[in-house]
């Protein structure tokens, strides 16, 4: 059957269709101002019958007050950003505002060319992980007039609103945590840092602290492109094949680590006799294995909820640190 466009169906139709007028339509559809149960039940059903999609972007252009929040994020392809998405959203949708997304696939200059895309559509917040940008990124930000929100961490200076944690923090406990268990021949596999500037701040303060302990990184492998199960099974194997006295390996994120476990079982390695496994992000998949994966748990679903909560409320200028949780696990 050939599909054949219609004309759209406008505000003044339904509202003729429900015998009410355009602006009682209108608070119906914003939820907004007074208006009866009936009536409600009215519009509802000339809406539902005649299929009519709000004009969202017209009313966004209609009001000085903007419901659009824009998140511009590196990457879909974990679990992080869709844990901070769906808090985020959760308390959007409840305050009648709306979540619009894209993704830079960790490149500034394509950050830089999103968020000038979002702004352009005048939202009520732009919000962006970390705290790294181009310098056109940071310009049109602080010019726009809309909140601003840097998400998942708090190492640096925040241009206006920030919920997260420390990742040198975080970086600093992993390695503390091996230590206290008597590991001192540590390697690293890890993702692309030159892009993911908060693993290269875990990194960097993992080394730091080893390095402070007379136990300095004994070997490191470093994947190109992004984090995945492929890539930490990989990377385990190169690492072993030149370091293979290794008593454990820290990963760049529990994607990674978890290609490690696999590699280990594959392997016959023994965890943790033989090798121990230390994670980053507390993914659900990790306590799901036959040994619960060492880790640091990251509070990303609080994060949206909290950094949503700033914006709804026009918060002041702040910081906000919810910490993160060290889970010894049975893999270290």
């Amino acid at each position: 059957m050939e599909f054949k466009h219609q004309a759209t169906v406008t505000l003044a139709e339904v509202a003729e269709a429900a015998g009410v007028g355009e602006s009682t339509v209108s608070r119906v559809l914003r939820n907004h101002g007074s208006f009866s149960g009936k009536t409600r039940d009215r519009v509802m059903a000339a809406v539902e019958r005649l299929g009519y999609v709000p004009n969202r972007i017209a009313g966004t252009l209609a009001s000085t007050a903007s419901r659009l929040v824009a998140f511009v994020i590196p990457s879909l392809s974990n679990i992080v950003f869709p844990d901070v998405l769906r808090g985020a959203s959760a308390v959007l949708e409840e305050n009648q505002y709306q979540a619009v997304f894209s993704v830079t696939d960790y490149d500034p200059g394509k950050e830089e060319a999103l968020a000038a895309a979002m702004l352009a559509w005048r939202p009520a917040a732009v919000m962006l992980a970390g705290y790294e940008h181009t310098e056109g990124t940071v310009k049109m930000l602080r010019a726009s007039g809309c909140r601003i929100v840097e998400l998942l961490d708090l190492d640096g200076d925040a241009l206006d609103l920030a919920v997260g944690f420390s990742n040198r923090a975080a970086g600093r406990e992993s390695a503390a945590f091996l230590l206290k268990r008597g590991y001192r021949r540590i390697g690293y596999v890890g993702h692309d840092l030159s892009r993911d500037t908060r693993a290269s701040k875990r990194f960097s303060a993992f080394c730091e602290t080893l390095g402070a302990h007379d136990a300095p990184l004994a070997d490191r492998e470093i994947l190109a492109g992004a984090s995945s199960v492929e890539n930490g099974g990989l990377g385990l194997e190169r690492l072993l094949t030149r370091t293979p006295d290794l008593d454990a390996v820290y990963f760049s994120n529990d994607d990674m680590a978890l290609g490690g476990y696999f590699h280990c079982l594959a392997r016959g390695i023994a965890i943790p006799s033989q090798l121990a496994i230390f994670g980053y992000n507390g993914l659900e998949i990790g306590r799901g294995t036959p040994q619960p994966l060492s880790t640091i748990r990251t509070p990303r679903v609080a994060i949206g909820q909290v950094a949503a909560q700033l914006v709804i409320t026009n918060a002041q200028p702040q910081v906000v640190d919810l910490g993160f949780e060290l889970i010894e696990g049975a893999t270290a």
